[in-house]
């Protein structure tokens, strides 16, 4: 996936092939807003912007977890991972998954996963030739769903990267992410790696922007977590140097936007 895909017209709407309801904020739509694209309608930018007035740095902290997906799959590739399920994928942007991995390790193949149906058709038109990568419209509340379509490329006897990234923070405790999470994880086998971005607690102004969200009627609420309570998602896991740590603080290659808004991991699954 790459910048050259569809882009919206004066209203930020592509012809044809929209989602069910375009006057209800998509959080995928948002984000590509923060990003600075154009696949997002008037609704997403409607809300986006009280986002902003809640978190002026939010297009900051959007760059900066795209920075740390993109730090985070050139780690793992190189550790000699060359399969990727990506979970809540967001709209095409430069530096997509299979682009980084690629870059490391040639062969590597992605199943990128999303609900949102703009995200499923720009991907599927842009991954049409490519028989290494697929994109598959499920929710990451029906990890079953998740496993049978990324079965039809991957490999689960070889080790897998989960990737998590900015999504768990969509889920609210009832709905019981661990477990969502867990469900995936028990189904790779040891050597595989789990990728993790969420939005802290720790940073105030995030409550105020998980109001925003259920405010605007988004697609999904957002509920920032603690350190801890990020950390206990990887129960189990092997959490690789550096650790739990701020976006901007893993493994930084230098120049990265310093922020306190959410928290990042990389685990290993050991035997």
């Amino acid at each position: 996936m790459d910048d050259e895909h569809v882009k919206g017209g004066s209203d930020g709407e592509s012809a044809g092939d929209r989602p069910e309801d375009a006057t209800v904020p998509s959080v995928a739509r948002m984000y590509d807003y923060f990003l600075g694209g154009k696949d997002n309608y008037a609704s997403d930018r409607a809300a986006a912007k009280k986002v902003l007035e809640a978190l002026p740095t939010v297009e900051g902290v959007a760059r900066a977890n795209r920075a740390f997906l993109q730090r985070a799959v050139r780690f793992v590739a190189g550790e000699g991972v060359d399969q990727f399920l990506d979970v809540g994928t967001g709209l095409p942007t430069q530096g997509n998954v299979h682009e980084v991995a690629r870059a490391v390790r040639p062969d590597a193949k992605v199943v990128y996963v999303d609900n949102d149906p703009m995200v499923v058709v720009h991907a599927r038109a842009l991954l049409a030739t490519d028989a290494q990568t697929s994109i598959v419209q499920a929710d990451m509340r029906s990890p079953g769903e998740i496993l049978d379509a990324a079965r039809e490329l991957l490999d689960f006897s070889r080790p897998v990267c989960l990737l998590f990234v900015a999504v768990l923070h969509f889920l609210p405790d009832a709905e019981d992410p661990a477990g969502k999470m867990r469900r995936l994880i028990d189904a790779v086998p040891p050597g595989s790696h789990v990728v993790l971005s969420h939005a802290a607690a720790e940073e105030q102004r995030n409550i105020r922007v998980g109001e925003t969200y259920r405010s605007q009627s988004a697609s999904a609420p957002l509920v920032a977590r603690t350190r801890d309570e990020v950390a206990a998602l990887l129960d189990g896991l092997t959490v690789l140097d550096p650790g739990v740590v701020r976006l901007h603080e893993w493994r930084p290659a230098g120049g990265e936007y310093v922020t306190d808004a959410g928290w990042t991991a990389v685990a290993r699954k050991d035997g």
